[in-house]
């Protein structure tokens, strides 16, 4: 198994989740094939396979056998595609004009326009010229599919093609020409409209890959020369120019100068963003005022951009729910359909007796509207669109199947810092004690902390940097894990830790220890630094929630959530007055990761479907184990976001609400194109019957119902926040 490959092609005429299932059948049942994938909106299969048994030319030979073609995903060309458009518009256009002519003709042989439509409604009394015509301009219209529906025979595998095909040799047996050469035109149209309504949601997924400039300008510091080169030749590390009203090229850190940037692309951020030295830029976005020179600290394949667009595309293999009801459903009901047609022709005249020619016709056009077409392509297109526009908007969903449960979800879970507020904690009190100032507080803390990466390690160097004080590095510097750390300044040994901590080292007294409770009562976290002797001093420090969020917890509640929980590590104090301000419905504190998967596991019991919010790494087993992980995109850790389901990357809480309306708006339209679809053919079958419907109504009715469905879905694509 070491020599697996995994290769990506282009097929061309890849239109229909039916047309899927006959290259699973074909490819996926050749020995050496280990999995197939398909991305339907964008014509994309990718294979795994072993080279021992199987390699590229194979795999195109076989998909040739179908039908459609195959090209290798790297090779593709846009002419290529340009000409397989071109030749279905000119074999569309040439099938319209010969059944034009041969209605033409018709009314000149019958005396006028009345004489077609006379004879058109008695059937058959058509002349030998009209017939060729009719012929030629059926083999135009089908000229494409019959690959399609020689393949769906010969494999007993009926589909849409086969469907069309049966239709029109059907038409033509009982002498109803004229309607076979309108069943062959509006099919070829049908496809024709298609494709193009399906190339629009394309079209917007590929913006994406757009966003970002395929170039940049390469800064060399000590000549000051400029070098344009392309962004795949920018090695990390560099430093790039980036000039006002030009594009980010590539993810990285500001190294000199400031400016405010557009970040809409890829957070989906309306008011451009601050950017001074030391802040991070991304990939696509908009540099709008000043010029900036930028460190680059991803390469191209994995900038910010670049993840957005692969798990966009990566999204398709993981189905919706929906999607795979409907392809289970289309596979029964297309040989049930042809089974239906074949009753409807043999049994009432063989029953009732009489003719079986008004009966074959009425079967004709059955088999017309059973085509599943609309059924099945509706909702791939609905769930694209919406994931899609939830890009947009700085929301990256994995999969249709998460953009669905979300909409369906009864409890939230949400982690406290870095979720519910920035994780950017600062010193907000400082206590001196036994004659210290707070100054020496800052100094012994900073020296003790020089080294720890901890959020309260780096809110104390921060207040200290901003107070402009000095201090020594901490000499014989010990770790006491989940307590605290030791370290020797200027000959003495000092420790600094939490309340626990300073209990432990037996220096609390009474006084001190009510101090420690009223900050810890408002939410702060504490801090003690001490001596063997004595309490030095207490730090107070605490995170800041995120604005709105109240609104944002009260929004979310009235899309009938029915219980929002904040789980944190940290102290109740804190944990208590947070969920106070914010209006969760609970919280629990002190937790351990473990902990916090048993609390996602009770609300999972208690309501089933459950969502969880959280950035850090001790978040990741609880995003893992809810039913839907939703990581904070922008500050969250590469863990997090890989272990989740949804990524919010402008960690804008006021998405949520709008997340969920977005899924249960996606769902409630792909339930009206099912409705629609499946109603379209019920009112046909019907009129069928009681032979009040041709086939060429059939058909048009067919293609209108495949158009509106996708237009339907289309709207998904402009979804805007609401505010």
């Amino acid at each position: 198994m070491e020599s697996i490959e995994t290769i990506t092609f282009k097929i061309e005429g890849l239109h229909c989740a039916e047309e899927i299932a006959v290259l699973k059948k074909v490819i996926g049942e050749r020995e050496g094939i280990i999995n197939l994938d398909f991305n339907l909106l964008n014509s994309k299969m990718t294979v795994t396979f072993d080279p021992q048994y199987v390699d590229s030319s194979n795999i195109i030979q076989l998909v040739a056998r179908t039908g459609m073609r195959a090209a290798r995903w790297d090779d593709r060309r846009k002419k290529r595609r340009s000409s397989q458009k071109f030749l279905r518009l000119i074999s569309t256009s040439l099938s319209f004009l010969l059944l034009v002519t041969g209605i033409l003709v018709h009314i000149y042989i019958y005396k006028g326009f009345y004489g077609f439509v006379e004879v058109a409604q008695k059937g058959g009394l058509t002349s030998f010229p009209e017939k060729i015509l009719y012929l030629l301009a059926i083999i135009a219209g089908v000229w494409m599919v019959l690959p399609k529906a020689y393949f769906s025979i010969r494999n007993i595998r009926p589909d849409m093609n086969l469907l069309m095909m049966i239709a029109i040799v059907g038409a033509i047996a009982i002498g109803e020409w004229f309607e076979a050469a309108s069943v062959g035109f509006l099919f070829s149209l049908a496809l024709l409209l298609e494709e193009q309504a399906v190339e629009r949601a394309r079209k917007a997924v590929s913006k994406l890959l757009d966003l970002a400039p395929p170039r940049a300008y390469l800064l060399d510091r000590k000549s000051g020369k400029l070098t344009e080169m392309a962004v795949v030749e920018v090695e990390v590390g560099s430093i790039i120019l980036i000039r006002p009203g030009e594009k980010v090229p590539l993810d990285g850190i500001v190294e000199e100068g400031r400016s405010s940037i557009n970040q809409s692309p890829i957070t989906g951020e309306s008011i451009p963003v601050s950017k001074d030295i030391g802040d991070e830029v991304f990939a696509g976005t908009l540099n709008e005022e000043g010029a900036l020179e930028v460190k680059v600290t991803k390469s191209v394949q994995n900038t910010t951009l670049a993840k957005i667009i692969r798990l966009v595309d990566e999204a398709r293999s993981k189905r919706s729910q929906n999607e795979q009801w409907v392809e289970k459903f289309a596979r029964i009901y297309t040989p049930l359909m042809i089974l239906f047609a074949l009753s409807i022709i043999l049994f009432p005249p063989l029953l009732l007796g009489g003719s079986f020619t008004p009966w074959i016709y009425r079967g004709l056009v059955l088999l017309v509207i059973a085509c599943p077409c609309a059924l099945v392509i509706s909702t791939p297109v609905s769930i694209v669109s919406a994931l899609t526009s939830a890009a947009r908007m700085g929301v990256l969903i994995k999969g249709g199947i998460f953009l669905e449960i979300i909409g369906q979800i009864e409890a939230l879970a949400m982690d406290k810092t870095g979720t519910l507020t920035f994780g950017h904690p600062e010193v907000r009190e400082v206590i001196p004690l036994n004659e210290h100032t707070a100054t020496d507080l800052l100094v012994l803390a900073a020296s003790l902390e020089q080294k720890s990466e901890h959020p309260i390690a780096r809110a104390i160097l921060k207040a200290t940097a901003s107070k402009n004080i000095d201090y020594p590095l901490a000499e014989n510097f010990e770790v006491l894990k989940g307590k605290g750390a030791k370290g020797t300044i200027a000959g003495k040994e000092y420790w600094i830790g939490s309340h626990r901590f300073m209990h432990d080292m037996g220096q609390e007294s009474e006084e001190i220890h009510n101090q420690a409770l009223l900050l810890e009562d408002a939410g702060h976290t504490m801090i003690a630094i001490g001596t063997s002797d004595h309490v030095c001093g207490l730090i107070s420090v605490a995170d800041s929630p995120r604005p709105f969020i109240e609104e944002t917890i009260r929004a979310i509640k009235a899309l009938g959530i029915k219980k929002i929980v904040m789980l944190t590590g940290d102290n109740e104090g804190a944990a208590k007055a947070l969920a106070k301000l914010t209006g969760v419905d609970e919280y629990y504190a002190e937790l351990l990761p473990e902990d916090k998967v048993e609390a996602v596991r009770e609300l999972q019991r208690k309501f089933g479907s459950v969502a969880m919010i959280g950035d850090g790494i001790n978040d990741a087993p609880a995003l893992a184990t809810a039913n839907i992980g939703i990581a904070m995109g922008g500050m969250g850790t590469d863990v997090a976001i890989e272990v989740s389901d949804i990524a919010l990357m402008s960690d804008d809480l006021a998405k949520v609400p709008w997340l969920i309306q977005h899924s249960r708006r996606t769902l409630r339209i792909i339930k009206e194109n099912i409705a629609f679809a499946l109603g379209v053919k019920a009112i046909f079958f019907f009129l069928a019957l009681f032979e009040l419907a041709t086939l060429w109504m059939a058909i048009a009715a067919d293609t209108g119902a495949t158009l509106i469905v996708i237009s339907n879905a289309l709207r998904l694509l402009n979804r805007k926040q609401e505010s």
